[in-house]
């Protein structure tokens, strides 16, 4: 007789990338076909946009509100950006992952660093180019940016790439199917991790 399925805890999938390339079509393939995967809703201290909704898009905060949450540690990362201060709530991911939800956070370096502090559990994953060369051929491709602004990525780009050696995974994102491929078998593998399956075996052992 087979026991009865144990739920595991959630996955903390932290994925980071320099722009151009890919991560966004990546992450949109792998919700796709798992859809069981959530996003973690941020706090923000900007006016929400027309078509916003407050709890589902963000958390619209006031900014006093925000820096007494940040001052008691409610956040699991944040960052100000543009004026406007950005958080994650540590509680409700916690809660969330203790339920067996999936959360995917697609983040900054310096987010994940932060998150690497906060929630150790998480599974960091970095999407690297196959070269600079190719890198900036992508961004001029996109046709979207000036010269000064594909400069500026291409800096950032070296400058976020040499933190990658303390992510737990690198993907090299030259051909799409084959990072797919990487990124599945990381998300699969990590749902069968020991620490996310502990009451596995003691259920195994009393059927």
């Amino acid at each position: 007789m087979r026991p009865n399925r144990v739920s595991r805890d959630g996955i903390a999938l932290v994925l980071s990338a320099p722009s151009g390339t890919g991560k966004t079509t990546l992450v949109q393939r792998l919700r796709q076909e798992f859809p069981q995967i959530g996003y973690s809703v941020s706090c923000t201290t900007r006016q929400p946009r027309p078509g916003e909704v407050a709890g589902k898009d963000y958390i619209f905060l006031v900014r006093a509100e925000f820096e007494r949450m940040r001052a008691e540690h409610h956040f699991a990362e944040w960052a100000e950006v543009h004026g406007n201060l950005y958080g994650t709530p540590l509680a409700p991911i916690h809660e969330a992952l203790r339920q067996g939800q999936d959360i995917l956070f697609d983040i900054d370096v310096q987010g994940a660093a932060q998150l690497k502090l906060s929630l150790a559990e998480a599974v960091f994953v970095f999407i690297l180019p196959p070269s600079m060369h190719e890198l900036e051929n992508r961004l001029r491709k996109r046709g979207t940016d000036s010269e000064a602004t594909i400069d500026i990525r291409l800096g950032n780009a070296r400058k976020e790439m040499l933190e990658a050696r303390w992510y737990d995974f690198l993907i090299v994102n030259d051909d799409l199917e084959v990072a797919y491929d990487s990124l599945r078998a990381i998300y699969l593998a990590a749902g069968l991790a020991p620490c996310r399956n502990a009451h596995l075996v003691d259920a195994i052992l009393k059927d």
